[in-house]
């Protein structure tokens, strides 16, 4: 039996694979025939080797489709693979292109379970019942302003929601305590843009800003929040200009410490005086967008453009 998980949403697709090898070590005990492997050579001398415990192997195959070697040994041996009684597991990772060789004969051939990106309600109602794990409930505006914060990223949210419910043991999650506790996605994503700015890499950092303005972000949210990062390295700019101690801004910022130490790199690339006029910049900018001087849209790119 071959089983085929593949797709985007990689939370989903490794709980997935975890449900399959804990079912299998429930009924199969040694756990000696449950092999990881990822190479051709391997998987086939698995294969060919018998069972001491006459027991059903559970061999899984990590992202096959990079190597070429074993997706063509694969195909040549695929008829001998479909009879086996054995379990082979192949999962990969991201997108695949579906005019692959590999993928039309698993698609035909396989049990298989594409993880799409989870959107809408089939992400708040994975919100609610991740919630349920801990023994929390959480109001409809705290699970919309998750969505807002985090997007379709499973592997924040399900640590966010852990943080949270770790916090509002038993009790309810409310729209408040996600804005209290929640570092929004696109802070992060913000940061990548301000990082490419510091590059002086002016294509990366407005390709990164056509992508929010895509997504639908405000082009006023994305002003505020490059202001509150360049705002940010203004201030540990100015403590290292006055020869103050790391531990001594750590304490002083009010900043978590792994931002300060990204902060602390990005400030090295800017002297005092192209921050102030920078941050003078973005003032100038807020009031013509403001007052509709210039396009909103518009002035972000020559913003990023003169830097």
């Amino acid at each position: 039996m071959i089983i085929f998980l593949y797709g985007e949403d990689t939370y989903r697709e490794k709980e997935k694979i975890r449900e399959i090898i804990d079912r299998y070590k429930k009924i199969h005990k040694s756990g000696l025939n449950l092999k990881y492997l990822k190479n051709f050579d391997d998987f086939d001398e698995d294969l060919k080797q018998v069972s001491m415990f006459k027991e059903k192997k559970l061999i899984i195959v990590e992202n096959p489709f990079s190597d070429t070697n074993f997706k063509e040994k694969f195909l040549k041996s695929g008829k001998i693979f479909l009879s086996s009684n054995d379990i082979i597991l192949i999962y990969q990772e991201g997108e695949i292109n579906k005019n692959d060789s590999l993928f039309k004969f698993l698609k035909k051939n396989a049990a298989c379970q594409e993880f799409k990106p989870l959107e809408n309600v089939a992400l708040k109602k994975w919100i609610i019942k991740e919630c349920e794990k801990y023994n929390v409930k959480i109001e409809p505006a705290a699970v919309i302003k998750l969505v807002e914060y985090v997007n379709s990223d499973l592997w924040q949210m399900a640590n966010e929601i852990k943080k949270l419910a770790s916090y509002k043991f038993k009790q309810k999650i409310k729209e408040e305590d996600v804005i209290f506790y929640v570092r929004p996605k696109i802070e992060t994503d913000i940061f990548k843009t301000i990082e490419a700015i510091s590059n002086k890499n002016k294509k990366i950092a407005l390709n990164l800003l056509h992508q929010h303005l895509k997504k639908g972000d405000s082009p006023f949210y994305l002003l505020t929040m490059i202001s509150y990062q360049f705002r940010n390295l203004l201030i540990i700019k100015d403590f290292i200009e006055k020869n103050k101690p790391y531990n001594f801004i750590l304490k002083r910022s009010g900043l978590p410490p792994f931002i300060i130490k990204k902060l602390y790199i990005l400030s090295q690339k800017f002297t005092l005086l192209d921050l102030k006029k920078i941050y003078k910049k973005i003032f100038q900018l807020d009031l013509e967008m403001k007052t509709g001087k210039t396009e909103p849209e518009k002035a972000l790119e020559i913003f990023i453009a003169q830097i």
